[in-house]
């Protein structure tokens, strides 16, 4: 997976056409082929979130961004240490 290249593991689920990537707490990649999509973290003016998109046939791209995305919500949400095995 192109995200392995920036240490970032990830969890893949596919089905009814759609294969969703789990990231990260408040990131899932998600495609239909032909686009991918996940949420870029901002919102709109009607309070909606804004998703970002890459195309699907730019893999290489849309792994930069979306690797970009995990480091920022890693500081958000770090991983607890019982989870990254640092004691109890």
């Amino acid at each position: 997976m192109e995200l392995e290249q920036y240490g970032v593991a990830a969890d893949v689920h596919e089905g009814y056409g759609l294969a969703l990537v789990s990231v990260w707490v408040e990131l899932v990649v998600w495609t239909d082929g032909h686009w991918f999509r996940w949420r870029s973290g901002r919102t709109s003016t009607s309070g909606r979130p804004v998703y970002a998109f890459a195309p699907a046939s730019d893999v290489v791209t849309a792994a930069r961004r979306v690797a970009h995305r995990y480091g920022q919500l890693r500081h958000v949400h770090p991983c607890l240490p019982y989870l990254a095995g640092e004691g109890s």
